[in-house]
C-alpha cells in the first residue's frame, strides 16, 4: 500500500503544491458524490418513501457532520503551523489529541442525536412512513460518527503534510464498495440470508466508513512526525482540547449556519410550488458538481498557507492566495458558461418538468455570474483557518447564510414582489456583500497576523 506523502510546503513552486492537494481533492469529493448517488439509486428501488427517509436522515445528520469538517481544519491549521515552525514534537502531540478528540466528539453527538435528531426530522416532515425511515436512518447512521469524524481530523493531518491522496484512494474505494454493499445488506444473499431491507443503507455506510477511518489512521500513523509517538501521548489533556475546540468550533458553527440557510431558502421558495424546490435542488447539484475542481484549489490553500504562515514566510502565504484566486477565476470563467448556454439540457436529463426546468435554469443563470464570488469566499476562509483566526469565519457566515440571505428575500420577494427570480437576486446580494465584508475581515486579521493582505513584510520578524 502507498506511503503517505510528507512534503514541506515551505519549500518548491506554489503551483506544484496545488496541483498535489487539489486534484486528489476533487477527485475526492466526486468519489463522495458519486457513493451519495448511488444510496439513492438503492433508496428508490425500494420506493419514494426510503429515498425521502434518508434525505431527511442525512439532512439532521449534517449537524454532527458539521464538527467532523471544523475538526478537519483545525487539524490542517494546527498541524500545518507546527511543521512550519519545524516542531514536529508539538505536531505529533497534536495529533494524537486530535484522534482522541475525534472519538470523544462522536460519542457526545451520538448520545445528543438521541434527542435532537428525531426532533429534526419531526420538525421538517409529516408523519408517515417516510418520516420512520429517516429516524431510523439517522440513529443506524449515528454508528457512523466515529469513521466520519476521525477521518475527517486525519486527512487535515495528511494534508498538513501535503498529502491528498490518502483520502481520495478511501473514497473511491468506499463508493465501488458501497455499490457492493448496499444490494447485500438490502436483499441479501439468496438461499442463505434474506437481508435487512432499507436499514441496509445505513449499515453499508457505517461499514464504509470504518473502513475509511482505519486507512486514513494507518496512513497518518505511518508519517514520519509519528516515529516517536507514545501511549502518554493520548491521554486527554484540557489545554490540547481547549485549543482544538478554539479551531473546530468557529468552522462547526459556519457550516451549521450554512445547513440553516438551505432551510430560508426552501421555506422562500414553497410558497411558489413545489416545482420551485424541485428545480433549485437539481440546479444547485449540477453546480456543485462543476464547482468540484474550484473547491479541490481553495481546500488546498489550508494546508499551504497553514505551513507558510507556520514557518513566518508571509510573503508565500500572499502569494499562495494570489494564485488560488488566478486558478479559481479560470475555473470559474470555464464552468459559468457551462450553466448559462447548457444548464437547461443538463437539467433535462433529469426532468421532463418543464416548469422544474424553467425554475432551474433561472438559478443557473444567475447564480453562474456570482461563482467567482464564491471562489474568493472559500479561499479567504480557508486564509483565515490557516492564520489560527476561524472565528472571523463565523461572522461572514451568520451575515451571508444568515442575516443577508433572509434580508435580501424578503427585500425582494416579500417588500418588491419578485417571483422566483427574486430569491436568486437575493442570494446573489448576500453573497456579493458578503464578499465586501469577508475582505474587509481577511484584511484587518491579515494586518495583525503578517502584517498586511496585499503587501506586507515578508517574513516574520525576528525576537530580540
Amino acid at each position: 500500500m502507498a506511503r503517505p506523502i510528507d512534503n514541506d510546503l515551505t519549500e518548491g513552486a506554489i503551483s506544484s503544491h496545488f496541483r498535489t492537494l487539489a486534484i486528489p481533492g476533487a477527485l475526492g469529493m466526486l468519489f463522495n458524490t458519486l457513493y451519495n448517488i448511488v444510496d439513492m439509486y438503492f433508496a428508490g428501488l425500494l420506493g419514494t418513501s426510503a429515498q425521502a427517509g434518508i434525505a431527511l436522515g442525512f439532512q439532521a445528520f449534517h449537524i454532527a457532520m458539521s464538527f467532523g469538517v471544523g475538526l478537519g481544519a483545525a487539524m490542517g491549521a494546527l498541524v500545518g503551523n507546527a511543521l512550519g515552525a519545524r516542531n514536529r514534537r508539538q505536531a505529533r502531540r497534536t495529533i494524537a489529541q486530535g484522534i482522541v478528540y475525534g472519538v470523544t466528539a462522536a460519542i457526545v453527538l451520538g448520545l445528543a442525536g438521541l434527542w435532537y435528531g428525531p426532533l429534526i426530522i419531526r420538525l421538517v416532515s409529516e408523519a408517515g412512513a417516510y418520516q420512520d425511515a429517516g429516524i431510523r436512518y439517522f440513529q443506524i447512521l449515528s454508528l457512523a460518527l466515529p469513521g466520519f469524524l476521525v477521518a475527517f481530523g486525519c486527512n487535515g493531518v495528511l494534508q498538513a503534510h501535503g498529502d491528498g491522496r490518502s483520502m481520495q484512494r478511501a473514497l473511491m474505494v468506499a463508493f465501488v464498495a458501497n455499490i457492493g454493499l448496499n444490494p447485500l445488506f438490502i436483499y441479501g444473499i439468496p438461499g442463505l440470508w434474506s437481508g435487512i431491507g432499507f436499514d441496509g443503507l445505513a449499515v453499508s455506510t457505517v461499514v464504509s466508513q470504518t473502513g475509511v477511518m482505519l486507512y486514513m489512521l494507518r496512513q497518518v500513523f505511518r508519517l514520519r512526525t509519528m516515529a516517536r509517538l507514545r501511549a502518554r501521548n493520548f491521554r486527554p489533556r484540557a489545554d490540547r482540547f481547549r485549543e482544538i475546540s478554539l479551531q473546530t468550533l468557529p468552522t462547526a458553527t459556519s457550516m451549521l449556519v450554512m445547513f440553516l440557510s438551505g432551510f430560508v431558502v426552501q421555506y422562500a421558495l414553497k410558497g411558489f410550488g413545489e416545482h420551485a424546490v424541485a428545480g433549485f435542488g437539481l440546479g444547485i447539484r449540477l453546480e456543485q458538481i462543476l464547482l468540484l475542481p474550484v473547491f479541490g484549489v481553495t481546500g488546498a490553500l489550508l494546508p499551504i498557507a497553514s505551513q507558510n504562515f507556520g514557518a513566518g514566510d508571509y510573503e508565500r502565504v500572499r502569494e499562495a492566495l494570489r494564485f488560488c484566486w488566478k486558478v479559481g477565476f479560470i475555473m470559474t470563467a470555464t464552468a459559468a458558461p457551462i450553466l448559462w448556454f447548457f444548464g437547461s439540457a443538463i437539467l433535462s436529463v433529469f426532468t421532463d418538468d418543464p416548469e422544474v426546468i424553467r425554475v432551474g435554469t433561472i438559478y443557473l443563470r444567475i447564480d453562474g455570474v456570482i461563482l467567482p464570488v464564491y471562489m474568493m469566499l472559500f479561499s479567504i476562509n480557508g486564509l483565515l483557518q490557516a492564520l489560527k483566526r476561524p472565528m472571523a469565519t463565523v461572522w461572514i457566515s451568520l451575515y451571508r447564510q444568515g442575516f443577508g440571505i433572509a434580508f435580501f428575500i424578503w427585500l425582494f420577494v416579500g417588500v418588491w414582489g419578485f417571483d422566483e427570480h427574486g430569491v436568486w437576486f437575493g442570494v446573489a446580494c448576500a453573497v456579493i456583500s458578503g464578499l465586501g465584508l469577508s475582505l474587509w475581515i481577511a484584511s484587518r486579521v491579515a494586518a495583525q497576523e503578517m502584517g498586511g493582505l496585499w503587501r506586507g513584510p515578508a517574513k516574520r520578524e525576528p525576537v530580540t
